[in-house]
């Protein structure tokens, strides 16, 4: 085994992590410097430390960071996707605040994404669901139906040539798709915690699989939150794109789109352009900014 290797980052637990050598064969790193920002799917430039173990020594530049942030720390959840995966459900009942944060934070990165609704072929909820959903498909947004423990084809089809992050709140079935998608995929998880060494707890982490037939899936661990403190207040407002197009148009320029005269948001949500309920999550997600922002200033 030469000195320098190349791998991708397929699993992160603390300060270890999986990564996946040119030959395919899994090496536990660590990385050099104190404070990691080792995200999965990084690929990275290692030295050998033994036999059986690496130091990372440098990250290659990324396409693409997904994460979250809020005034105190940044969690990092993937690098170099090509695709976001919103995953919601028919049940448990999803949050349509989180949606619309997790698709803010991939436009702002230029990542594509689709919303999948899962759990399809149970009928109860689906109505509801799709009901709660067609605010993202007016506002220009992709969905896709499907029932991960029927058919996951026309997700297959999607998600071919692209390396795919899945994200979305516990109990969605994103590890379903995962299984669905790759049936080995629990042999996989098996054998990265035994490079781990961490066993149940690499649940908590993003991981990498290979996709039969090309490109590769993320599955990362359930949110509750999403914190957008990272992303201007333009990128924020770019990231609702029923309203991108009037953005630069109110008639003061730092517009908070709450009380000004001459608002164009305001008049969009006023003439039914703009749901209600984006627009608080748009105002709530700004105050959330403007908080972070003069936390920063003062620290």
């Amino acid at each position: 085994m030469s000195a320098r290797q190349i791998g991708t980052v397929i699993a992160a637990f603390g300060r270890q992590y999986a990564v996946r050598l040119a030959d395919g064969s899994q090496l536990l790193c660590v990385p050099r410097a104190k404070k990691s920002e080792v995200a999965c799917g990084d690929r990275v430039e290692l030295a050998m430390a033994s036999a059986d173990q690496g130091v990372i020594e440098k990250i290659s530049e990324r396409a693409s960071l997904f994460y979250r942030a809020d005034q105190w720390k940044e969690k990092l959840i993937a690098a170099n996707v090509s695709q976001v995966v919103v995953v919601v459900a028919t049940e448990p009942g999803f949050s349509d605040e989180l949606i619309t944060r997790c698709l803010v934070a991939a436009d702002a990165q230029d990542i594509p994404a689709l919303i999948v609704l899962n759990k399809c072929d149970i009928t109860a909820g689906l109505e509801s669901a799709r009901r709660q959903l067609e605010t993202f498909v007016k506002a220009g947004h992709d969905v896709l139906e499907l029932s991960a423990k029927g058919d996951v084809e026309a997700l297959r089809a999607r998600l071919a040539g692209h390396v795919s992050l899945l994200v979305g709140q516990s109990g969605m079935g994103k590890s379903t798709i995962t299984n669905a998608l790759i049936p080995e995929a629990d042999a996989r998880t098996r054998e990265i915690s035994a490079v781990l060494d961490s066993g149940k707890h690499t649940t908590t982490h993003a991981r990498l699989y290979p996709l039969p037939g090309g490109g590769e899936l993320i599955d990362s661990p359930g949110l509750q939150s999403f914190g957008l403190a990272h992303l201007t207040k333009n990128e924020i407002e770019c990231g609702f794109l029923e309203i991108r197009a009037l953005l630069g148009t109110c008639r003061f320029r730092d517009c908070s789109h709450i009380k000004e005269p001459d608002c164009a948001i305001r008049a969009a949500r006023d003439g039914g352009q703009f749901n209600e309920r984006r627009y608080a999550t748009l105002l709530q997600i700004l105050d959330e900014h403007e908080v972070a922002r003069k936390h920063n200033l003062e620290h």
